[in-house]
């Protein structure tokens, strides 16, 4: 395994400066944010994502700014920034993840 390092040692050999604005933007990434704020903080480009998407640059804009859309549109527009969408329910006392979403993508793929 010749040229892996585990991020340990990797965030080791950053400067504390280095460290300190990686932390920053991870705690950013942790934030709330919407579609075209998560896509800046990845550093994509509109065009990138519709290229990926097979759509118009202005196509993505007009997604972003959408207040509702479908589970799977939502979820290619994340596999196109390298992410994975989880559907999770939060009560009071407990936490799930709803699966039939996780299923559906399954069944595209298979």
């Amino acid at each position: 395994m010749a040229g892996r390092h585990s991020f340990a040692q990797l965030r080791g050999r950053m400067s504390p400066q280095a460290q300190a604005k990686a932390a920053t933007e991870a705690e950013r990434l942790n934030e709330e944010m919407d579609l075209a704020e998560v896509r800046r903080a990845m550093k994509l480009s509109q065009q990138e994502i519709g290229q990926t998407l097979q759509l118009t640059q202005g196509s993505v804009a007009k997604l972003e700014k959408r207040a509702d859309m479908y589970v799977g549109t939502l979820r290619r527009f994340i596999e196109a920034m390298g992410g994975e969408l989880e559907i999770v329910a939060r009560f009071a006392d407990h936490t799930v993840k709803i699966r039939n979403f996780s299923d559906l993508s399954e069944k595209a793929q298979g």
